[in-house]
């Protein structure tokens, strides 16, 4: 009898561990066809994205076995999808820029040859044909100019420009700057007023590049603003040293604000038909390179200030 009191206890156990085995196996088997259901998921998510559709997102709870891969999956297909995003912008504004610089030197260019001819066949002569030679003569500087555009905006965004920033005196620099174009600023019947304080301020920049973003601000003012007043400031701030170019000109409306920085964006109501729509993307470029920021404000027919900044430099340690 004890033998058999023995026995039935262990009989109990044999028989729980074996249900617990077949409860397992089966959980496993359950669990194993989650997976590979999820798996059949996720590979046909693929092949949907395969074949264009990038919007397509792998679902899965937190507590799945495949949630880790399913997530990390989700972010590399977001990352695609950014990236084809990036590629049309990139293709797009391509077909734009070709489709620009079709018109924008073709046609001055069938200008520039007619009259050219006109003055070399005899067509003109005298007066006028001095005249023509002197239209074709800036004609010929505008292209220059626009080619020269082109050139600076391919390099950039080719990541070929290199920049030696250093440690500089933007005071002495900017006045230097400004120098050349008060003759400019005489033949174009603009006043001015310039403010830039006597304390030496020390910024960490590209001479070169400072210099086109100065440039090419006030350039966008003579010829686009129709200003007949233009104030340039330079101020010290707590951190930063501000730049700002503002103009009396006809201003840029509320609707093209937001987009003026944009490659190829002419303000058609702010501004003249005249340029590339490249120049203030240059200048965006070149200010962001080293480090500062560029923005701009306007009240049409009022006042219209682009604010740059850059953050000042470190005080040397002896």
């Amino acid at each position: 009898m004890e033998g058999i009191y023995v026995k039935l206890p262990l009989l109990v156990v044999v028989v729980v561990i074996a249900f617990i085995a077949v409860i397992s196996t089966l959980l496993l088997f359950i669990k194993m066809h989650h997976v590979k259901l999820k798996l059949n998921d996720v590979s046909e998510t693929l092949d949907d994205i395969v074949q264009g559709n990038n919007n397509r997102k792998i679902l899965a709870k937190p507590r799945n076995m495949t949630s880790t891969i399913c997530y990390k999956m989700n972010d590399i297909v977001h990352e695609f999808r950014k990236q084809i995003i990036d590629l049309r912008k990139a293709e797009k504004t391509n077909s734009q820029l070709m489709t620009s610089l079709s018109h924008d030197v073709r046609t001055p260019l069938t200008t520039l040859i007619g009259y050219l001819d006109a003055a070399q066949k005899g067509i003109v002569v005298g007066a006028e044909r001095e005249a023509y030679i002197e239209t074709a003569r800036l004609r010929a500087h505008d292209m220059k100019d626009y080619v020269d555009v082109l050139f600076e905006w391919f390099k950039l965004n080719s990541n070929e420009e290199t920049f030696a920033i250093r440690r500089t005196e933007v005071t002495e620099l900017t006045r230097n700057l400004l120098k050349n174009w008060i003759p400019l600023f005489e033949d174009n019947c603009l006043d001015f007023d310039i403010d830039i304080p006597e304390k030496r301020i020390k910024v960490n920049l590209d001479t070169d590049a400072y210099a086109r973003i100065i440039n090419n601000l006030i350039q966008n003012v003579i010829s686009h603003s129709r200003a007949t007043h233009l104030k340039i400031k330079l101020s010290l701030l707590a951190t930063n040293v501000m730049i700002i170019v503002a103009d009396d000109g006809k201003g840029i409306s509320k609707q093209d604000l937001p987009h003026v920085f944009e490659r190829l964006y002419k303000c058609d109501t702010a501004r003249s038909e005249k340029g590339s729509g490249l120049g203030l993307s240059i200048v965006q470029q070149l200010v962001e390179k080293m480090s500062g920021s560029i923005s701009v404000q306007s009240e049409p027919y009022q006042q219209t200030e682009f604010i740059v900044q850059f953050p000042l430099a470190d005080e040397e340690t002896c």
